[in-house]
């Protein structure tokens, strides 16, 4: 394995060193990722001079670097003995963690294995976020996983539906979100009911082909232990013994989030996700998603967890887009206020004022 060069200069003399010791060649291309990508991104992160050689890696500068080094490299080879393959992204998310003091918690990302797929992928929450949100669903009957785009609030949902599935705590899988065109207007759709909605439950399929294979998921369909279906198809149902996940639920109105929510039957535990910045209902009518939380808050058994744009595990630029979003709608919004200010135009305010 080759060397790799401090970008930044070498390290200065009489600094800290430190060794880590790598089992085999399998488990350091594992570590380094392809071409060694996530050695350069280790490398480029810290003020440090990393240098490989066999089954040995030593770290050079001064000494909290190290140790920050150290405790990264130690908690991703963790992963790697774990059956985790680390990609850009989990180094990416770990090094945040070591800058933070918080590298013993890398090795931790790599321990709860929800599902395996029928590939043979592990399914496991990629940040301390989703850990928690997992945790969260399997602990209470109700929970609302709310967060950007990318969080994986729907993927591991389904992921933990399954599990519990094939481990006969739940009878069937029921998986449900509302038909709401996303800005666009997509016209007349020829063929039955089933055939109308189902562009809209495409996302939720493509998840399930994944995680079950095609196969399985077909067979499981026909058997009625999975259901697709629009959220309309609920009301006046009570759902025992079952997962239910309502996917994009910021596009519910109050109404339907309170029809979705009494369908809960015995056995049954619901998962309600959604991103309250991305809501595609018609002007003026609020989202159920966004109502719900006030309405719900400090009720025993029902957890809102929110994800932010450090749980989004999707292409690195993601982060940066959900962040620029915000920034520019909190100008948007302060400019605003500036604008519905009242000018004062000199005048004193008595007790007699209205204002």
């Amino acid at each position: 394995m080759p060397a790799a060069q401090q970008p930044n200069g070498a390290a200065s003399q009489g600094s800290h060193v430190a060794t880590i010791d790598i089992g085999d060649h399998t488990e350091a291309l594992l570590l380094f990722g392809r071409e060694d990508q996530n050695l350069r991104l280790i490398q480029d992160s810290f003020p440090v001079q990393i240098v490989s050689r066999g089954d040995r890696i030593s770290v050079r500068g001064e000494p909290e670097d190290v140790r920050r080094v150290t405790a990264l490299f130690e908690g991703l080879l963790q992963q790697v003995r774990r059956g985790a393959a680390p990609g850009p992204e989990d180094v990416r998310y770990a090094i945040e963690l070591a800058r933070e003091g918080r590298a013993d918690q890398v090795g931790e990302m790599a321990e709860d294995v929800i599902v395996v797929t029928a590939r043979g992928k592990q399914i496991r929450p990629k940040t301390l976020g989703q850990r928690r949100y997992v945790e969260a669903i399997r602990s209470n009957g109700i929970v609302f996983g709310i967060g950007p785009a990318g969080t994986g609030k729907t993927y591991l949902a389904m992921a933990v539906a399954i599990a519990a599935l094939k481990a006969h705590e739940v009878a069937r899988i029921i998986l449900t979100r509302p038909a709401v065109e996303a800005g666009e207007k997509l016209g007349f759709l020829p063929g039955d009911l089933h055939e109308k909605v189902d562009p809209y439950l495409r996302p939720l399929y493509d998840a399930l082909w994944d995680m079950l294979g095609v196969e399985t998921f077909q067979k499981y369909m026909s058997r009625g232990l999975i259901e697709v279906a629009p959220l309309a198809y609920m009301r006046g149902r009570t759902l025992d013994d079952s997962f239910i996940i309502l996917d994009e639920a910021q596009n519910t109105t109050p109404e339907q989030m309170k029809m979705f929510l009494t369908r809960l039957g015995f056995g049954s535990r619901a998962v309600v996700t959604g991103d309250v910045t991305q809501v595609d209902l018609p002007r003026g009518r609020h989202s159920g998603l966004a109502h719900v939380q006030q309405v719900l808050r400090g009720i025993k058994g029902i957890e809102f967890v929110y994800l932010t744009e450090r749980d989004v595990v999707r292409h690195p630029l993601v982060q940066q887009i959900i962040l620029a979003y915000e920034r520019y709608e909190a100008r948007e919004a302060g400019e605003d206020r500036e604008t519905r200010k009242e000018p004062d135009n000199g005048r004193s305010h008595d007790a007699g004022d209205p204002r």
